[in-house]
């Protein structure tokens, strides 16, 4: 990660290392995008870190229509490219909130040398993806609780299965941001966007060596979470168990509930894997 340079002095050459600043790649959920981590990459950049967001298909400002998006291949094309136009030799901290998690196991899966640290923010943290009613259980939101909240896509026909969702306007703040700044909730309804459930439920993978066990992973539990829950985020990591579990007293948006004590925790994490 360090470069030698070799600088003349007074009494003849100086050597420093420079080292690159550590490098997080930042990944949304559902219906969010790359703008969700604006708090969190202005703390980042502000104190010397770099810092990538990625628009994954028919997120953010990706172009694509969510009821186009019919295989997670093809949603988690943006992030698989980007890992691959890294460098071989640079090591990465990805993060992924809420089905974010599913993209950072399908890039580990895919990219293990590149990924320094893996950090699961609220996020479904499943090793193969969903294959299981365990796996669809443990990791797909359950928001019957609260009614009829979604407003559904069917972009394969009425009589198809839906092929995304975005969860009503009216129901945004109750479900998702009950903790966050209304500043914050109404960003996010403005920028908003449907889901591809039908590409986040083909989300299956192939373990074919076991560099993904090579890459430390994190999660970060949020404690007032209604869309991944408690018991849910317990049973995840009780079955995949990482290396290290942090907590914040937080909704399912801590990028706007807690942004502080979030890049806290960010921080804390790639100091433990000897980033700076």
């Amino acid at each position: 990660m360090g470069e030698e340079v070799t600088k003349m002095g007074e009494n003849g050459p100086l050597s420093a290392k420079l080292q690159q600043p550590t490098h997080f790649v930042l990944v949304h959920g559902i219906s969010g995008g790359s703008w969700c981590w604006y708090k969190i990459r202005c703390l980042m950049e502000n104190s010397g870190y770099r810092v990538s967001c990625v628009d994954l298909k028919g997120a953010g400002i990706d172009p694509a229509d969510a009821d186009s998006v019919h295989s997670f291949d093809d949603y988690n094309k943006p992030l698989l490219d980007f890992m691959s136009s890294l460098p071989d030799n640079e090591k990465v901290i990805l993060v992924g909130h809420s089905a974010g998690g599913l993209s950072v196991t399908q890039a580990t899966h895919k990219f293990a040398k590149k990924i320094r640290l893996a950090v699961y923010l609220a996020a479904t943290m499943l090793k193969l993806g969903f294959w299981t009613d365990e796996d669809i259980q443990d990791g797909v939101p359950d928001l019957s609780s609260f009614g009829d909240v979604y407003e559904l896509g069917f972009g394969l026909g009425p009589d198809q299965p839906p092929t995304s969702a975005i969860v009503k306007k009216e129901f945004q703040r109750k479900i998702l941001y009950q903790l966050s700044p209304q500043e914050d909730s109404t960003l996010a309804a403005m920028l908003s966007r449907p889901g591809p459930i039908l590409a986040l439920r083909s989300a299956r993978f192939k373990e074919e060596n076991d560099d993904i066990d090579k890459v430390m992973r994190v999660y970060i539990k949020t404690t007032h979470d209604h869309v991944v829950k408690r018991h849910q985020q317990e049973a995840m990591i009780k079955r995949w168990p990482p290396s290290e579990v942090y907590a914040l007293d937080s909704d399912h948006s801590p990028l706007f509930s807690t942004p502080f004590l979030l890049f806290g925790l960010l921080i804390k994490a790639a100091t433990s894997v000897g980033c700076h």
